[in-house]
């Protein structure tokens, strides 16, 4: 594992007037190209992935993308650009992450050549317990009920974890990197036919059920708001400003935060426990990175509560058993991911929850000698079908089997600045839209549903079961490859619930294995498997893929796969190289 020493880095160091000076040029620059397609500065647009040499950001909307290359362009660090891309998403992409929601950071530090993650999840209130999904006879609560509203919420960490980040790794004053977020919500923006869509899905699914979604997000006829309208949030540009100067105590302990309390224990129907207590006792945590090895290169990622780094490195190590760059991009090296995917998802569902509150096994679940057995499970000519869960050193076997989650309202941003830092950052609230409530301009999380609604199963308790401040398991997979020497060479992550971990692994498989350029590992057609059925990716191959996977036993669902994937590489030239995903509004920018 890479070293964990922090460097507290003063955000006021350095000339800050300069600093300042130089950051409302560059956001002004970027908020005005927004709504155009030409790029500020000297910018290059890269989503045809196109290179750079000294920075780049690759966000999922061109608004925020702007934001995060001003900041960079100006001189600041890749964490100062990744607070500025964040507040901008929570504006533009409000579906899918923000101020009422969570992340995981990975960010590497090229000065002393250590890699940090923090934790940023969202908790769950103090007065939550292993009850908090069941109905009175014990029977847990419908989904569809249970995603709506206070009882979901969890106490948000997104803004806690930016906060630390600053504090520790950025050189611009905090209040610099709200300009860009702050002159988009009074100006306005154009709705993408994305967030369109988005809003049109979710109108009959809890979006109208509150006051300030309502007139929010539909026009005053009641229609959802259409592709191209002008949008502005002066509530959401007052909060930031009240952040911007006072720091985050007017959300964790003053006024923002009693908005917040107050917004989630009175929601009709379905309020919440959440209290002023749970937001001022909440900590970003700085945690140990899970690393694997792979293919000459160590693949890090976020360890617990996040699945992700734990089972992307299992999947990785149990195909380091066979040789993938022979088998190819076709149904047989498919075969091979897809099976590996289901080992580890087995072993996901039993013993991965929050470390804090549960025993899980990290080494034992990335033991040579454990992949290697379960790689002999695997056939090159037929499926397992449904996998069950191993036997891993250190496990506690008296667990019972957990259920899948199913959030679906994230983004991910991949930043490299000129000094060789790096910032992979994976940011939810959970399902589109989150719980549908909204405050200060921002909709909260329902991040507890993350959580396993069932206590219990096979008279066992479920590792990721509902307890009072534990850390709901998640799915996002920021993830940061580094070479032989050391040296970070790709950059990555996305979007996607559970299927996060298939889309990071197939991405690093066809850049590692099949020597596809970014571009073309995130465009590939996906292939997911989670335990289950295996789900392809609609597209003119997928007929010829499905018939050559069902003749070995795979049951195959084809399926629109909605991934947001943000890749940078860096070559052996030394420049940067990009791979933003077309199936969302990514752009890349690099300088």
């Amino acid at each position: 594992m890479m070293r964990m020493t922090l460097h507290v880095i003063s955000a006021y160091a350095v000339g800050w007037r300069l600093w300042f000076l130089a950051v409302v040029f560059f956001a002004s620059l970027a908020v005005r190209a927004a709504a155009a397609d030409s790029t500020p500065g000297q910018a290059r647009s890269l989503s045809d992935s196109a290179g750079a040499g000294n920075f780049m950001a690759v966000t999922a909307n061109g608004h925020a993308t702007r934001a995060a290359f001003g900041v960079l362009a100006a001189g600041g660090t890749a964490v100062d650009a990744s607070i500025a891309a964040q507040l901008v998403l929570n504006l533009v992409e409000p579906q899918s992450s923000g101020l009422g929601g969570g992340a995981f950071m990975l960010y590497y530090q090229a000065a002393d050549r250590t890699l940090f993650t923090l934790d940023g999840r969202e908790t769950a209130p103090a007065a939550a317990g292993p009850a908090h999904f069941l109905n009175a006879d014990g029977t847990p609560l419908k989904w569809r009920e249970a995603v709506v509203g206070g009882r979901a919420v969890g106490v948000p960490g997104t803004l806690h974890l930016l906060y630390t980040a600053h504090r520790r790794f950025g050189n611009y004053p905090w209040s610099s990197l709200f300009g860009p977020a702050i002159a988009l919500a009074e100006e306005g923006f154009k709705v993408s036919p994305r967030l369109a869509g988005a809003i049109a899905s979710a109108s009959d699914r809890g979006l109208r059920r509150f006051t300030p979604t309502r007139r929010y997000f539909f026009t005053g006829d009641g229609d959802p708001l259409p592709a191209g309208h002008h949008l502005k949030n002066p509530a959401f540009a007052r909060t930031l400003r009240q952040i911007a100067d006072q720091g985050i105590g007017p959300f964790y302990s003053g006024e923002i935060g009693a908005r917040i309390v107050d917004t989630v224990r009175s929601a009709a129907d379905s309020p919440g426990v959440i209290t002023h207590t749970d937001l001022a006792d909440y900590r970003t945590i700085v945690r140990q990175p899970v690393c694997q090895s792979y293919r000459g290169h160590q693949v890090c990622g976020m360890g617990p509560p996040s699945s992700g780094g734990l089972t992307v490195g299992q999947i990785l190590g149990l195909l380091t058993h066979f040789d993938l760059h022979v088998a190819g991009p076709e149904s047989a090296g498919l075969h091979l991911v897809l099976e590996a995917s289901r080992l580890a998802f087995a072993d996901r569902a039993k013993y991965m929850a929050d470390s804090d509150f549960v025993p899980v096994p990290e080494s034992g679940l990335l033991d040579p000698g454990y992949l290697r057995q379960r790689a002999r499970l695997i056939r090159d000519n037929a499926s397992m079908g449904k996998a069950a869960a191993g036997h891993p050193p250190q496990a506690l076997s008296a667990l019972g089997p957990g259920a899948r989650e199913q959030s679906t309202g994230t983004s991910h941003l991949s930043i490299v600045d000129r000094y060789g830092n790096a910032v992979s950052m994976t940011t939810t609230i959970e399902s589109g839209f989150g719980s549908r409530l909204m405050t200060g301009g921002f909709l909260l999380n329902n991040e507890l549903t993350d959580f396993s609604f069932l206590p219990e199963r096979q008279g066992l308790p479920v590792a990721n079961r509902v307890e009072g401040r534990k850390r709901p398991r998640s799915s996002m997979a920021p993830t940061i490859v580094f070479d032989s020497a050391g040296h970070p060479v790709i950059v990555a992550g996305s979007p996607g619930g559970s299927r996060i971990i298939g889309y990071v692994v197939q991405t690093l498989v066809a850049m590692l294995d099949w020597g596809m350029t970014p571009r073309q590992a995130v465009e590939m057609p996906h292939f997911i498997n989670r335990n289950g059925r295996t789900e392809l990716e609609e597209g003119p191959r997928s007929a010829a893929l499905k018939a050559a996977l069902e003749s070995l036993g795979h049951e195959v669902r084809v399926r629109r796969l909605n991934s947001g994937l943000h890749v940078i590489r860096r070559n052996a030239d030394g420049g940067l190289e990009a791979g933003v995903d077309t199936r969302r509004e990514g752009l890349a920018l690099g300088g």
